[in-house]
């Protein structure tokens, strides 16, 4: 199988590592509905490259639903607005807070959305190398926590399949509530013995017992990486002095601004585009 090239694969891990500081401090820093929906389609389109588009679908079976739990959610604890959509006892539930709280959902899955780019735009050898003789624990715990959540999911979903073989279906609430916590159960005691297996592995390989670390890699920052920080630098102060504008004019409270057309998302949405633009041209060049 071909390796799979991604957006910055060719620079220094610098470069995307800046990259999606910056994008996903914009992500959570700007609330302003039109920006938000940029973000989330920037992400979306990058997954789509990197996944396909169907399983970047797929995976938008939890993520609409959590934006639509708070969304529902947030007017019962802000009661905050003055278009009245409905009263539930004493607690009114206005229009502003809802808007509210889809604006937040959709912030909170935009930036879920960028950090799942984040792991194929910097992979475990990308952040060692970056981070491995600066912050050498930081580094080992961010690359096995990435590496160990997609285990996590492939083996609770082998367990819930043999306890779905070992266990008829058709069982009451009471024995599905039991076969859950036991599979939970299972799960945490696997996590914790696989993280011990590792630990002994590191250590019988010799583990810290140097000052300075090699990396898989050599990774050498050139003119051109030095080229792209200065482009990525002068477009990210443009695209946050846009998303400081746009979310200063923008209120949810006490009732909605109205959105117009604006140039400002032209660059903004650019930059968010740029990890999928640049997917499409190194598959392109390495097909």
């Amino acid at each position: 199988m071909l390796p799979q090239h991604t957006a910055f694969d060719t620079a220094h891990p610098v470069v995307p590592a800046v990259f999606l500081v910056l994008t996903l401090g914009m992500t959570m820093a700007s609330t302003q509905p039109v920006l938000i929906g940029i973000s989330f389609v920037g992400a979306f389109a990058y997954s789509a490259c990197v996944r396909g588009f169907w399983a970047s679908m797929a995976s938008l079976r939890w993520q609409i639903p959590l934006v639509a739990v708070i969304a529902v959610l947030n007017p019962l604890f802000s009661a905050s607005g003055s278009t009245e959509v409905a009263r539930m006892g004493f607690r009114v539930i206005y229009l502003e807070s809802l808007c509210y709280g889809f604006a937040m959902g959709g912030l909170f899955v935009s930036s879920a959305l960028w950090f799942q780019a984040a792991a194929t735009m910097l992979p475990a050898e990308k952040i060692l190398a970056l981070l491995g003789n600066v912050l050498p624990v930081v580094s080992l715990m961010i690359s096995q926590c990435m590496r160990l959540i997609p285990r996590f999911v492939r083996q609770g979903r082998l367990i819930a399949a043999v306890q779905g073989v070992a266990e008829p279906r058709g069982t009451g609430a009471t024995e599905a509530v039991r076969s859950r916590l036991r599979m939970t159960s299972v799960l945490m005691g696997w996590t914790m013995e696989d993280s011990l297996e590792i630990a002994d592995a590191m250590r019988a390989r010799g583990w810290g017992a140097a000052l300075r670390r090699s990396t898989y890699q050599r990774y050498r920052f050139t003119s051109a990486d030095a080229a792209a920080l200065v482009v990525i630098v002068l477009g990210a102060a443009l695209c946050i002095a846009i998303s400081v504008t746009a979310t200063a004019q923008y209120s949810f409270f006490p009732t909605m601004s109205r959105l117009v057309p604006w140039w400002g998302y032209v660059p903004y949405a650019a930059w968010m585009l740029v990890p999928a633009l640049l997917h499409v041209r190194e598959a392109v060049r390495f097909r």
